[in-house]
């Protein structure tokens, strides 16, 4: 009998993206158990709470019907939750062309703090692997909800429409 696994796949998600969600679909397939895990940083001003973002990312994944996906807070180093968590495997999804030399050097520091967890690179989709959470903050204002389908999962378009209305109007 194995041992079941368990990998944490870290971030902002603020908001979580249909790419995102691409790679928690993707990793769900490859762990028994999936924890995405929200970061707390307090150097970033998200536009949801801790708590909305974690709401998102179980809507998202329950409209997909990943039951092996739960979502929690961290707060610190990210290979050190994982660690406490007994997770070996760190999920990382990486938009090719911007991403991997941060995550390079992200990687070989996590692998010097805890040498027995892993960071598992999954590139995002191509036709998903240009969206951000700062790309849909920028278009939000913008696009029509149908267009930000491309981008969002459906449970999340209306939060982000009505965060950029009252954005605006600050």
């Amino acid at each position: 009998m194995s041992t079941p696994t368990l990998a944490v796949y870290p971030g902002t998600f603020d908001p979580i993206t249909l790419g995102h969600m691409n790679v928690v679909e993707r990793a769900s397939r490859l762990f028994d158990r999936l924890v995405v895990a929200v970061g707390v940083n307090s150097e970033k001003s998200p536009w949801f709470s801790t708590e909305e973002r974690c709401e998102f990312i179980r809507r998202a994944a329950a409209e997909l019907g990943l039951d092996n996906v739960e979502t929690t807070t961290y707060e610190g180093l990210t290979v050190r939750f994982a660690k406490s968590l007994g997770a070996r495997v760190i999920v990382r999804g990486v938009r090719p062309l911007t991403d991997i030399p941060a995550e390079l050097t992200l990687m070989m520091a996590n692998r010097r703090l805890e040498p027995e967890v892993e960071t598992l690179f999954l590139i995002a989709d191509g036709e998903l692997a240009h969206v951000s959470s700062s790309l849909i903050k920028e278009i939000a204002y913008a696009q029509e909800d149908a267009a930000l389908e491309a981008f969002l999962p459906k449970c999340v378009i209306e939060a982000v429409r009505n965060k950029a209305i009252e954005r605006l109007i600050r």
